[in-house]
């Protein structure tokens, strides 16, 4: 079954945006190619989730675009940020950003703060971390398992990007692969982690911003949003059905159990493969030509079909 191709394109853009309340922004270079027409008109409000001013970003149609537009606004580097959250400050992974921002979305950018260093002894198989990462090579912990050998170790933190692990840096690797080099870990041996946390808001620092409000931000109405897309330009869609969302979630889990991450982009698209598909060999093929660097196996190729096939006949709760 063709698996796994091996060759993902990344999409660059230099744009910069200006803030709302200081129109100081550096002169933009020739742009990317740009997203489709009714997606380059839309504008989002930002700010930083440690405080800052409020932003306005427009103009991009990937999560590399996206992050460069939001560095631009706040005159940080892209690799700064480490992920965004959709209308909350807090480190909430239920708020993540993934392949589907609303129209009325507000963008709020986690970037890097504090480094730790922290050294476990393996004495279990499985670590209970799920990594998941914002698709510009910044892996980051998703979700600790209640009583795994992480859960046990305090400096280890929800939203915490993992920078190297035994001395090697893993910053420019995919989710996947960091949680592979986890899963290789020698049982019985320790091991070092680099970490680093999300900036943290002083306590004291009200108000977040002297701009707009939330609610006066809000551009637009409806179940429409904008559609990221690792290759082509974004596109502006209705809200996934029912069935898609209950789809998405299941292949979601799958993510987790076969490779040990969550990407809701990723278990969007693969569900977006396999829609008209007639059985398993043709989602297989779609696969292989919608994705690059994934391998997926067999078997979850085969589940994931099932749980598509159980979507659309309503049997997924």
């Amino acid at each position: 079954m063709p698996l796994g191709l091996r060759h993902k394109k990344k999409d660059k853009s230099k744009e910069t945006f200006k803030l709302v309340e200081s129109e100081a922004a550096a002169p933009a270079p020739a742009a990317a190619p740009a997203p489709s027409a009714s997606a380059a008109r839309l504008q989002f409000h930002t700010q930083l989730a440690h405080g800052s001013p409020t932003g306005r970003v427009e103009g991009f149609g990937s999560a590399r675009e996206l992050y460069a537009r939001i560095a631009a606004a706040f005159g940080i580097h892209p690799a700064q940020i480490m992920f965004c959250t959709l209308n909350t400050h807090k480190v909430d992974m239920d708020k993540l950003l993934g392949a589907q921002i609303g129209l009325e979305d507000f963008i709020f950018a986690h970037v890097k703060g504090q480094r730790k260093e922290v050294e476990i002894l393996k004495t279990d198989d499985m670590l209970g971390l799920t990594i998941t990462d914002n698709g510009t090579g910044c892996a980051f912990i998703k979700r600790i398992k209640e009583g795994s050998i992480m859960d046990q170790t305090k400096t280890v933190c929800v939203g915490d990007h993992i920078e190297t692990i035994n001395g090697k840096n893993v910053s420019e690797c995919r989710h996947y692969e960091v949680a592979k080099m986890l899963k290789d870990l020698e049982k019985g041996r320790k091991f070092k982690l680099e970490l680093v946390e999300p900036l943290k808001a002083f306590e004291k620092l009200e108000p977040r911003s002297k701009g707009r409000t939330l609610s006066e931000a809000k551009i637009s109405k409806g179940r429409e949003t904008l559609r990221l897309r690792a290759k082509g330009p974004a596109t502006v869609e209705e809200m996934p059905t029912e069935v898609e969302e209950k789809a998405i979630k299941k292949v979601d889990e799958f993510l987790e159990t076969y490779m040990g991450i969550r990407d809701i982009e990723l278990a969007a698209t693969i569900v977006e493969a396999g829609r008209d598909k007639k059985n398993p060999d043709e989602f297989a093929v779609a696969l292989d030509e919608a994705l690059g660097d994934f391998a997926f196996p067999d078997e979850f190729v085969f589940d994931v079909w099932g749980a598509i096939g159980d979507a659309k006949q309503g049997r997924l709760e």
